[in-house]
Order: C-alpha cells, then structure tokens, then sequence
C-alpha cells in the first residue's frame, strides 16, 4: 500500500519536471529558429573556437577552395528513401584557415563517379555553424585510417585534413539547399552533394512523456484508491458482531 501510494506522487513529480522541460525545449527551438533568420555572417580569418557555441544555427558564408585531398564520408545516410553518405571536405578560406564543410548527402549509386571532386576555383557556401555531434552506444567509432565515419567528430576530422600545422580549425558548417525538390534530384543523379535544409533538427520528445508520466500517475492513483475501498470492506467484513 505504501508503494502503490507512493507512485502516484512520484510519477506526477516526473510528469512535471517533464512539462518544464518541454517549455525549455520550446523557447531554445524558437530561439534558434530566430537565429538561423538573421543574415549570414561573414567568418574573420581566424576564429574564436569558445563563441562558437553560442551561433550554432547562425547562417555563415564562406568563399575558398576545396581541398580534395582530405575529403571525409559520414556513412551511412538516407535522404527520402535513398541510401548514400555525406561528404565532408575542408574549404581551404581565401581570408584565413581551413575549415570543415558538410556538403551534403550524395547517393550510394552515384559515390563512385567522384562528381564531388571534380569542382575546381573558388566557390561560395552558405551554411550553418554546427558542433560535434554525440555519440551514442549504438553508433560505431570513427575510423579515420581506413576513411570510415560515421558521426561528426570536428576535432578528429580537423586533425585528419592537417590540423592547427596546415591551418584547419575545428570549425564544421553544414552546407544549406534551399532549392526544390525536383533540382536537388538532378543534383543527385549527377553525384553532387546536396546540403540540408535551413531547418532546426532538434528532437523534442517532452510532450509524449508529459503525457505519459501524468497518465501514468492517474492510472496509479485509482489503483491506489481502489485497494483502499478494498481494504476497509475486507477489515469490515473480518469485525467480529456481538448479539
């Protein structure tokens, strides 16, 4: 019985620490919704590593040249239905360091053709600052030696186009496509990358567990309740009746 009591309080004390969460979540995506409308900035030559926290989703343009040379593929991707990776190379900046930019995804069927290497001279990007992602358990560890990654892990990516000797700061900006859907099927045919769309990619599951935690906490308390109308007719029943 004093389990059973117990849970109810529990379970809404959850449910509410839920419900503020989701408020949180909420305001952060709305914030960063704000932040990715702002106009693009334009990166100094060399980068202030400990801000860049504070611009992640902030819309960057970049002009430099590639370099082919350290490409890195993130595998495995699907962009609707499409098996395929995506192609990180650094952009060697015309105004100062390297830096890592996810280009975007190319199909398994088109990888081989090698179009992404084949743009040459200056180019311009438009994209969004970003940070390491974490790994979980399920995600396998990067193996740069045998060009094998499989989540970004900025430090590691810099490091392997050169690190701090060759100019390459551990900066990652994903590349954005804002074009439709029919020209960034062209674009997928011809094996060249397509960026992500300009678009917040924050999960936000609070709402499902708010529910869940309070339902939960109802459920048990009826439980609750009816074990104790039980309990006082049995006791009711077990009162011995004098004449």
């Amino acid at each position: 019985m004093v389990v059973v009591g117990i849970i109810p309080f529990f379970t809404f004390a959850l449910g509410t620490w839920q419900l503020k969460r989701l408020k949180w979540k909420i305001g952060l995506i709305d914030e960063l919704e704000e932040k990715l409308q702002l106009a693009p900035l334009t990166l100094p030559g060399k980068i202030n590593l400990s801000v860049i926290p504070e611009f992640v989703y902030r819309r960057v343009v970049l002009k430099g040249k590639w370099d082919r040379d350290h490409a890195m593929i993130l595998m495995p991707r699907v962009r609707e239905g499409v098996h395929g990776v995506n192609i990180v190379m650094p952009l060697v900046r015309e105004n100062g360091s390297t830096v890592l930019v996810d280009r975007g995804f190319v199909s398994k069927e088109e990888l081989g053709s090698g179009a992404f290497l084949q743009e040459d001279g200056v180019v311009e990007v438009i994209g969004m600052l970003r940070t390491s992602q974490k790994r979980n358990s399920f995600t396998p560890a990067n193996q740069p030696e045998d060009g094998k990654w499989y989540w970004t892990d900025v430090e590691a990516m810099a490091n392997y186009a050169g690190g701090e000797k060759a100019g390459v700061q551990p900066v990652f900006v994903e590349q954005i496509f804002e074009g439709h859907a029919g020209e960034a099927n062209t674009l997928i045919e011809r094996g060249i990358p397509v960026g992500r769309p300009p678009t917040i990619d924050l999960r936000n599951s609070h709402l499902s567990y708010v529910i869940t935690w309070y339902a939960l906490s109802g459920v048990t308390a009826l439980m609750f309740a009816r074990l104790l109308v039980n309990k006082r007719r049995n006791a009711g029943k077990r009162m011995p009746r004098f004449k």
